[in-house]
This record gives structure tokens, C-alpha cells and sequence, in this order.
């Protein structure tokens, strides 16, 4: 089952960290923020959609659960495109369905058939745009990688902020019917920044080279190798289950605030304080996670950023005022603004450019599962105990326990681990004249190996830090 891809970065293109970079880093920064603020945007319609369909709120918050669904399990299915066709056409493809998605809801006569607009049309597409956007940012930078990350990981945050007042404003004007429509055309933005994605070219050989450039290697569809690499199974263990938990405290801070007696305005509030902070937060823990004598320990970056959105969930079930709300709200964002920006660069650091579009498809899968299971069982639990803390303490206890998996995970799989191993799949022998260093590494040799393997190979190295 092998497909050449039409714009793989060819193994010898070294990423240029710069020039065109930055404007497919514009694009990544909306496409992140339409994929992950859409979601959460629509909600605003939802009180307009039970009058018109006389439904309850749990008929309509299918919209977004869908939409969220669409959103990571397609991941599969937009890595065998991107392999097929490449990253540009499938962004193309993704943001015409998504705009379709949204004009066709405006037409809607039925709950069903906004499920299957809204929902499935609209999350296929921008599926097929957030994926394939993740991956050419990875072609474009490696030294800078972890900053370019953070300020694309801000385009979640930006845009819920934006979209979620634009909703409430045409909805006001024009309706549900009207803002559905007008919103379907500000998709078609993913169109635009779809024609960004200019793919890197390989350098033709020279008049005195003796043979020809860079080959591009043939790839299999969906590359299910992933899974020999232990440090991908970690990592897909970890964000399963970190997923169970981290959402779940944004969806019921609102409700715990009403519960205890705050305003409908100053609860609600309560989101704004967690987005501005986030907004501050991802491109920050992208520069710190860009240091020199950080970058070879982001693993064990982002299980502290687990570790410290885990504890401020349990922190925050504390809670006994609206104060103290705040307060949570403010950590939260902190922490799971550096979770945002460091989940994908960690992720890009395990599996490496040649297998990161198959390794992104099937995580988002993984974690899709844990996005249906997680606000529905704090839900339930709200439901049979009516005590908002426990759901708190079920939230933090999940995220802790990803953070322990990914930590101990890590550190015993290195141990493991021969430090000459490079490559998922290769086992070079090591040189007669390093033999005897091969059994420990050192933090200057580890720094040095990742300063070194990129200016060779465009990607990043596979660290005994950075790779388990």
C-alpha cells in the first residue's frame, strides 16, 4: 500500500526556520483558531436552536461534540490524503466542506440535518485543514520550531475570543439562519491560507555532482511503523488519557460559578479571564521550550505542564467564592496554555518529519474516544452527586495520572534504549571509536547531537531526551 506524496518534504530539503515559514505560520495560527474556537463559537446559537426546534440543550450540544468528534477522529483519514495527495489540495478540499457545511446549516429544516452539516461536513473540513497545517510547519521549522509552535497554538485562544462575541453580534442582526451563512463564509479563509502551504523543493544537483538530488522516499498511506517507536506509544497513552480530563473543567467553571451565586455576566467572565491569560501562555512556554539547554528535556517539559494543570484542577475544587474562581482560572490558563504549545511540538520531537503525518492521525483518533468520554462522565458524575468539586478532583486526578504515564514512561524507556539509535526502524552500529560512550550521554553531548543532526537532515534530531 504505497503512495508517493505530491508535496512531502524531501528527506535533504534542511527547513529554512524563516522567509516563507512565517507566512505558513500565519496560516497554521488560523487554522488553529477556527478548528479549536469553532467548536465553542457555535454554542452561542444553541438558545436560538432549541426555540426553533423545540430541543433540549443536551440535543444541541451534540453540534459541538460532533464537530469535536469530526475534528480528531478523521485523523486517520487526513494522514492517508496527505500522504496521497499532500498537504495543500487537502486544505483546499477542507476549507470548501467547511464553508459548504455551515451555508448548507443555514438551510436546515431538522436538528438531524445540522448534525450532519454542522456537525460531520463542517468538522471533516476543518479536520482536513488543521492536520495537514501542523505538518508544514513542521517542514518549515526545526531550530525555531518550539516558538513557531506556541504563536500557532495561540490562534485557539485569539479566536475564541473573537468569534465568540461575532456570534452573539449576528445572531443579534441576522439570526442563526443569517450568522450560520456569514460564518460559512469566513471559512472560506481556510481556502486562503491552503494556497499559503507552498511546499519545499528538493535542491537539484549540481553540474559537478555524480548522481542525482535528493530522492523523495516512497510512503506508505497511513505508516502503522508509529507504533514500534516506544516514545510514540507513550505519548499516545499520555494524551489519552490527559485528553479524559482537560477539557473538562472549562465546560462546568461557568455552571460552578452560577452555583454559587455569581451573575450570569461575571460567570461567564470567568472564560474570558482563562482565554487571555492562554493567549499569553502558549507562545511563552514555546520560548522557553526553544532554549538550548531546554529543548533536549521537552518531554519532561510538558509532563510538568500536565503535572501543573492536574494539580490546579485539584487546587480549584477548593474553591468556595467566586474569587477564588478567578484565581483558578488565571493557573488554568497558565497551565493549559503550555499544554497547547507544547503537545504537538513533543510529539513532531518523537516520530520526526518522516512519519509525523501518520503519527498526528492516528493520536487525534486515540484522543477523539477520549473527547466523548470525558465531559459526559463529569457530567454524570454531576448529575448523581450534585457537587461540582468532585468533578474538579476526577478532572485533575486523569490529567495527573497522563503526566506520572508520560514521565515514567519516558525515563524507563531511555534507560532502555542504546543512545546510538537515531532512527524508528534503524539500528546503526555505532563507531569502533565511540563504542565505549554509547552507554551514557551526557547533557553537552545531548545538546550537541541536536544542534548538530538538524543542519544535516532539515528535521529535528532523535535525542535520547527529545526521543525515548
Amino acid at each position: 500500500m504505497g503512495g508517493a506524496v505530491v508535496d512531502e518534504g524531501p528527506t535533504g530539503v534542511k527547513a529554512p526556520d524563516g522567509g516563507w515559514g512565517w507566512a505558513v505560520l500565519l496560516g497554521c495560527f488560523i487554522i488553529t483558531g477556527f478548528s479549536y474556537a469553532f467548536p465553542k463559537a457555535v454554542s452561542v446559537f444553541f438558545k436560538e436552536l432549541m426555540l426553533e426546534f423545540g430541543i433540549g440543550y443536551s440535543d444541541t450540544a451534540w453540534i459541538s461534540s460532533i464537530l469535536l468528534a469530526m475534528l480528531y477522529g478523521t485523523g486517520p483519514l487526513c494522514s492517508v490524503c496527505v500522504n496521497r495527495f499532500g498537504c495543500r489540495p487537502v486544505m483546499l478540499v477542507g476549507g470548501l466542506l467547511a464553508s459548504l457545511g455551515m451555508v448548507a446549516a443555514s438551510f436546515c429544516r431538522s436538528v438531524i440535518e445540522l448534525y450532519l452539516t454542522t456537525g460531520v461536513l463542517t468538522g471533516l473540513g476543518l479536520s482536513l485543514n488543521f492536520q495537514p497545517s501542523l505538518i508544514m510547519l513542521n517542514r518549515y521549522f526545526n531550530k525555531r520550531r518550539p516558538v513557531a509552535n506556541g504563536l500557532a497554538a495561540a490562534g485557539s485562544p485569539v479566536f475564541l475570543c473573537a468569534l465568540s462575541p461575532l456570534g452573539q453580534l449576528l445572531q443579534d442582526h441576522y439570526g442563526w439562519r443569517g450568522g450560520f451563512l456569514i460564518l460559512g463564509g469566513l471559512l472560506l479563509n481556510c481556502c486562503v491560507c491552503a494556497a499559503l502551504m507552498r511546499p519545499l523543493e528538493a535542491p537539484r544537483a549540481g553540474a559537478g555532482a555524480g548522481g542525482p538530488g535528493p530522492q523523495r522516499p516512497a510512503r506508505r498511506l497511513l505508516d502503522l511503523s508509529v507504533f514500534r517507536n516506544c516514545g510514540f506509544v507513550v505519548y499516545a497513552a499520555a494524551a489519552s488519557i490527559m485528553v479524559l480530563g482537560l477539557f473538562v473543567p472549562p465546560v462546568f467553571v461557568v455552571g460552578h460559578a452560577k452555583d454559587l451565586g455569581a451573575p450570569d455576566t461575571r460567570a461567564a467572565f470567568l472564560l474570558t479571564v482563562l482565554g487571555f491569560v492562554d493567549i499569553f501562555s502558549r507562545p511563552a512556554a514555546g520560548f522557553i521550550a526553544g532554549l538550548p539547554k531546554v529543548r533536549p528535556y521537552s518531554v519532561y517539559l510538558f509532563s510538568f505542564a500536565m503535572f501543573f494543570n492536574g494539580f490546579t484542577d485539584l487546587a480549584g475544587s477548593t474553591a468556595s467564592d467566586y474569587g477564588g474562581l478567578v484565581v483558578f482560572c488565571v493557573f488554568f490558563g497558565i497551565s493549559y496554555g503550555m499544554v497547547g504549545a507544547l503537545q504537538f511540538e513533543v510529539l513532531m520531537a518523537l516520530v520526526g518529519t518522516h512519519t509525523f503525518s501518520s503519527a498526528i492521525g492516528l493520536v487525534l483518533l486515540l484522543e477523539a474516544i477520549a473527547v466523548l468520554i470525558g465531559p459526559p462522565s463529569g457530567g454524570r458524575l454531576l448529575d448523581a452527586t450534585h457537587v461540582y468539586q468532585y468533578v474538579f478532583i476526577l478532572a485533575g486526578a486523569e490529567v495527573l495520572a497522563a503526566s506520572l504515564v508520560l514521565l515514567l514512561g519516558n525515563f524507563f524507556c531511555i534507560r532502555r534504549r542504546p543512545a546510538g539509535a537515531t532512527k524508528e526502524g534503524e539500528s546503526p552500529k555505532p563507531p569502533a571509536d565511540d563504542r565505549d560512550n554509547r552507554d551514557r550521554v551526557d547533557s553537552r553531548e545531548v545538546e550537541h547531537f541536536l544542534k548538530a543532526e538538524p543542519e544535516k537532515k532539515g528535521e529535528v534530531a532523535h535525542t535520547p531526551e527529545t526521543s525515548v
